[in-house]
């Protein structure tokens, strides 16, 4: 297990709360996207991963009780939790295990049991969002809810080089399932609004979006297919009283203005310092949506304890006061990055935000 500081500390979701409305907060919160295992055992001595979707409920708890702890014991308001519609895809997984997209033309399109897969994603993960929700700690909530957003889950079941040439052969096709999939996505999330919200604070899908130097689809099907999706789940959970964060990495700078004006999102995270420093989003979109994320996970990768420590403090005091900030990585902290990297983040934002030693 390694070293780190230990600090006085109640949790209070309320602060992620009124960041993600855009809020300035004091206490800065801090903010992962996804911890992965093996930094999680290596700073607690377990990984609840191993016992979370346990098909044994008492075992679920536990899992999910370690999860909720260990966010708890870095200083996090809230943790993050989804549960992914791609999980529950007929035919799924080209877009992550790069399996052959089962939609390929009209044909496989029609044949697709669209209406079987609400009713799947809840038998798949009713009673584990139900553990998640009994173990959480006081003062805690959770950012998260449906994971995949529209475009992930068109790929995971067509594949990106399909859904281009879908999209220079049959153009009612590339449309059609971008609405067929919206209309899925948005009963998943009408449902889950009802009956599983309470435990979050904050709702957000991942749909990656971009990559280095552009958009991944033309900023007019993006506007024209993807958008207007969005915005009918953004409109079910602001109907429920609770904002929402967009987690899509890459260059989105042609097409942000329409994401927050269409899809209506109060909050964004992902950045790298290859497209712009976490400051530069703060500076052209902090007036509009709260910005999460801050230092590169390249940087957690390379650098020594003392450059993270200067690059987190120079990141916050450079954007200190510019409405709602929740510092993190720019996109995740996966098992490949060194725990001493994360350690150092953490230490640095709680340093600079004053949190008192034990």
């Amino acid at each position: 297990m390694h070293y780190f500081k230990k600090y006085v500390f109640e949790p209070d979701y309320n602060n992620m709360v009124k960041t993600a409305y855009n809020h300035w907060v004091d206490r800065v919160p801090l903010y992962e996207h996804i911890i992965g295992g093996k930094v999680m055992k290596e700073i607690s001595g377990s990984n609840p991963y191993d016992l979370c979707f346990s098909k044994d409920d008492s075992e679920s708890r536990e899992g999910f009780r370690q999860y909720w702890n260990f966010w708890r014991l870095m200083g996090y308001d809230t943790a993050s939790m989804e549960f992914g519609i791609c999980g529950a895809l007929i035919g799924g997984g080209a877009l992550g295990e790069h399996k052959e997209g089962c939609i390929k033309n009209r044909d496989d399109f029609e044949r697709y049991p669209w209406d079987e897969i609400p009713d799947r994603y809840f038998e798949m993960y009713a009673r584990y969002i139900r553990n998640f929700e009994a173990a959480c700690p006081a003062g805690m909530k959770a950012v998260g809810g449906v994971g995949n957003g529209i475009f992930e889950a068109v790929q995971d079941i067509v594949g990106y080089i399909n859904l281009c040439y879908i999209k220079a052969d049959d153009e009612e096709l590339f449309a059609d399932l971008f609405k067929a999939m919206g209309e899925v996505q948005y009963k998943i999330w009408d449902r889950f609004m009802d009956e599983f919200s309470d435990v979050f604070c904050v709702l957000r899908f991942g749909d990656d979006l971009g990559f280095k130097s552009s958009t991944l689809l033309s900023a007019d099907d993006i506007r024209t297919h993807i958008l207007p999706q969005y915005r009918r789940i953004t409109d079910k959970v602001h109907s429920k009283g609770k904002p929402f964060l967009l987690h899509s990495c890459g260059n989105l700078f042609n097409v942000f203005d329409d994401i927050i004006e269409i899809a209506n999102i109060d909050a964004k995270h992902s950045n790298e310092d290859e497209i712009a420093h976490f400051t530069v989003w703060v500076e052209k979109y902090g007036d509009k949506i709260a910005n999460f994320g801050g230092i590169d996970t390249d940087v957690l990768c390379r650098q020594s304890r003392e450059y993270i420590r200067e690059y987190v403090l120079d990141c916050l005091n450079r954007v200190k006061g510019h409405g709602g900030i929740a510092f993190s990585t720019g996109n995740s902290i996966p098992d490949y990055v060194p725990t001493e990297g994360y350690i150092a983040m953490i230490e640095a934002v709680r340093e600079w935000r004053q949190d008192q030693e034990v």
